[in-house]
């Protein structure tokens, strides 16, 4: 009782007498996400660190929106219809460049006079770790087919639910936050099999660290909750242990496959404009196998972002949720690097996979691949000025590290948008 008391009174203490449990920054008591609670220990002082984060990173609980709810009911091709004198600005940012660049921008700063433009967008690219946003567009399908009438009971579910990463979490190179809330320290290491987290901190580890081991995680919790409905959130580790004994591996790939894409389609976005075919780690493929592999495109990946600030991804509560699981109060990379992005709100996700084959002779090596060498980018950009807008940038450049093209592109295109 004595412990309850003490946690209780440190939740009073730590949340901010502004209003209702900020999130993403101040988001611990929304969440259960213990890295936000360390980043508000340091932001109230609490914690003697030096903050690292951008300006554009303090957005609060109710300062984060979604951007097109006003245009609900209009259909996807409304939005993707080329402006032509934008059209050519986007293209001429590209000039001299070959076709690995593809992408699409929709500047969404006026909802009733939104411009696109887009650049060999139906091109094919392995998405990489871009993929995860259809883990987390799964995630939340399954937890509106478990608690359809109540959202209260699906954020609860993600926060009180914790599940063991076991061989699925293995293995990956990105590590994880692990904050100790008593004694406010601060771990980064790689995931470990008797990792437990809730499933608010994986999705999270998934997110805004791209762990693989985290991705797997949440899938496997996706699967599960398909295949188990409303029995889930009791389902214990045991009897999940049993269930992928016990099944089928080829009915366990089929129903792993339908979880993360099946929602895509319901989207409109198509096989070929988007789809996840394999796990993101090796550990998971004692368990499921891969089927029909792995592609994003620019118009696929725009399609959900259009539709997600229309809040149509499951529903509006769960297109914001999943708006706010993208929000980038970690380091940022790439695209999301760029410095003239440093005082906007950046909800992003990166993806890159490369492939090297060194009999060639040919330099190579990390994100410099000469076989192969994607490196995607999906953001949403909003500006204090209420400049906004959406871009998806792929690029498969080979030798080539194309972290800094992308970083100089999202310069280019926010001067564009900006003047």
């Amino acid at each position: 009782m004595k412990n309850i008391l003490k946690l209780s009174l440190l939740l009073v203490l730590c949340i901010p007498f502004t209003g209702l449990s900020p999130y993403p920054i101040d988001g611990y008591s929304h969440t259960g996400i213990k890295r936000l609670l360390r980043l508000e220990r340091i932001k109230n002082g609490e914690i003697n660190a030096i903050n690292t984060l951008p300006s554009g990173a303090m957005k609060l609980y109710n300062e984060i929106s979604l951007n097109l709810v006003s245009r609900k009911k209009d259909s996807i091709a409304l939005f993707l219809k080329k402006d032509e004198k934008f059209n050519k600005e986007i293209n001429n940012l590209f000039y001299g460049l070959d076709k690995s660049y593809s992408l699409t921008v929709l500047d969404i700063s006026d909802v009733n006079n939104i411009r696109y433009a887009a650049r060999n967008e139906t091109a094919g690219y392995q998405p990489g770790s871009v993929g995860k946003i259809a883990v987390l567009n799964g995630l939340f399908t399954q937890l509106a087919n478990i608690y359809p009438d109540s959202f209260e009971k699906r954020l609860e579910l993600l926060r009180t639910k914790s599940v063991k990463a076991g061989l699925w979490g293995l293995t990956d190179e990105h590590t994880v936050p692990i904050f100790n809330i008593e004694t406010n320290k601060l771990v980064k290491r790689q995931v470990i099999a008797s990792d437990v987290f809730t499933l608010f901190e994986w999705a999270d580890h998934m997110m805004s660290v791209s762990n693989n081991g985290a991705a797997s995680i949440v899938w496997r919790e996706t699967l599960l909750m398909a295949a188990f409905g409303k029995d889930y959130p009791t389902l214990t580790q045991e009897g999940a242990d049993a269930y992928f004994k016990n099944t089928p591996k080829k009915i366990l790939t089929d129903l792993g496959n339908d979880v993360v894409n099946l929602p895509l389609r319901k989207l409109g976005i198509t096989f070929e404009e988007w789809r996840l075919g394999t796990f993101f780690t090796r550990g998971s493929n004692n368990f499921i196998g891969s089927k029909d592999g792995s592609i994003g495109s620019p118009i696929g990946l725009m399609k959900f972002l259009v539709q997600l600030e229309q809040g149509k991804v499951v529903d509006e509560k769960s297109s914001l949720e999943m708006k706010r699981l993208m929000y980038m109060t970690d380091r940022r990379i790439r695209y999301a690097q760029s410095p003239a992005l440093k005082d906007a709100a950046v909800y992003f996700k990166s993806g890159s996979l490369y492939k090297c084959d060194r009999s060639k002779g040919e330099a190579c090596g990390k994100y410099m691949g000469n076989v192969q060498n994607f490196m995607n980018s999906v953001a949403i950009v909003e500006h204090p000025n209420n400049k906004k807008y959406m871009v998806v940038l792929m690029t498969n450049v080979l030798r080539k590290n194309s972290a800094s093209d992308h970083m100089y592109l999202a310069g280019s295109i926010d001067k564009l948008i900006n003047k």
